[in-house]
């Protein structure tokens, strides 16, 4: 499948009903995050983003963690119908790409050049932001739907015991990608008159 750059941005969307059928394989799905964590840029050239692909038994153990965890924090007397739903449709997804910066290699940043301590850490996040991009929208050329979610700092704990993570690395966000069962409606711009100014 090939898109131009323009389409594969434009057609880039939350989805969030995917199913566990396989549309490109774990090795292309390892390809994409592996270029993209090669090239997308960072401040200084730090290469401060981790990522871990979690597939199959994994990917469903990360949500049915995530759903005990979320259980904790509502309590007992709390209706998480709707909750569960979310969960469920994330664990019926193919797989699940958490995204990290690794704080090491900011706080190593900031101790080289203090002059620009305070802007590491938005650098890292914009870094990080453009790695989630980047990898959303190639999924979404192979054929793939995903979303993002942010379920951090609630599920930390467990990832880091489950799946031997780094303490160094900070979770940014998870991204669920599957087989897309529907096609998102039309999006709402803004005029881009009052969100772009060309002067020349």
């Amino acid at each position: 499948m090939s898109k131009d750059f323009f389409t594969a941005i434009e057609e880039r969307r939350s989805i969030y009903a995917l199913s566990k059928e396989q549309v490109a394989s774990d090795e292309r799905i390892q390809e994409i995050v592996e270029h993209a964590v090669k090239y997308v840029p960072s401040a200084f050239n730090s290469q401060s983003a981790r990522i871990i692909v979690l597939i199959n038994d994994e990917h469903d153990k990360f949500w049915n963690l995530t759903t005990e965890a979320l259980k904790g924090v509502m309590g007992s007397d709390a209706d998480f119908s709707s909750t569960q739903e979310k969960m469920n449709g994330f664990k019926s997804a193919y797989g699940t790409i958490l995204f990290f910066e690794d704080e090491d290699t900011v706080r190593g940043l900031q101790e080289a050049a203090p002059l620009y301590a305070d802007n590491f850490p938005v650098w890292s996040d914009q870094s990080s932001g453009m790695h989630q991009f980047a990898i959303w929208t190639a999924l979404e050329i192979e054929g793939f739907g995903a979303s993002l979610q942010h379920y951090n700092p609630i599920v930390d704990e467990f990832v880091v015991r489950e799946w031997n993570v780094p303490e160094t690395w900070k979770l940014r966000a998870q991204m669920p990608f599957g087989k897309p069962m529907h096609q998102p409606g039309e999006k709402e711009f803004k005029p881009l008159e009052e969100r772009v100014k060309i002067y020349k």
